[in-house]
């Protein structure tokens, strides 16, 4: 349903024009921060932050693969369970885009960093 749902806004894009403003197509935890460079980078990260979303299409794990960046430093992927269609999109070329949305000191590194992925309306 949520691919769908992604589909329909963005054969929608091109026709929106006004404004610019964003549709979240979901919100996730970081799958495996503490494999990745979030533990060095923890004091510079910030609410709001923009993340780059890189398709691994040859990920050997995982064929949906979408790793995530924070400025050139790997933080981690969107979670396997969570990701098929932010892939599937990307691999359509479409301009999604991510941001950190809450970061947090909890023992657990599932919640650490809460990210949303969206889509740009212009």
């Amino acid at each position: 349903m949520r691919a769908l749902i992604l589909l329909l806004v963005l054969a929608w894009l091109p026709a929106a024009g006004h404004g610019a403003s964003n549709i979240i197509v979901q919100q996730s935890p970081l799958a495996g921060f503490q494999f990745y460079d979030g533990k060095a980078r923890w004091d510079e990260m910030k609410v709001g932050d923009e993340l780059t979303l890189v398709r691994e299409r040859d990920n050997l794990h995982d064929a949906n693969a979408v790793r995530v960046e924070w400025n050139g430093s790997r933080l981690g992927y969107i979670p396997r369970r969570e990701n098929s269609d932010v892939a599937r999109q990307m691999d359509l070329g479409a301009a999604v885009k991510a941001r950190i949305v809450r970061l947090t000191t909890a023992r657990n590194p599932w919640l650490r960093v809460l990210f949303e992925v969206y889509v740009e309306l212009q």
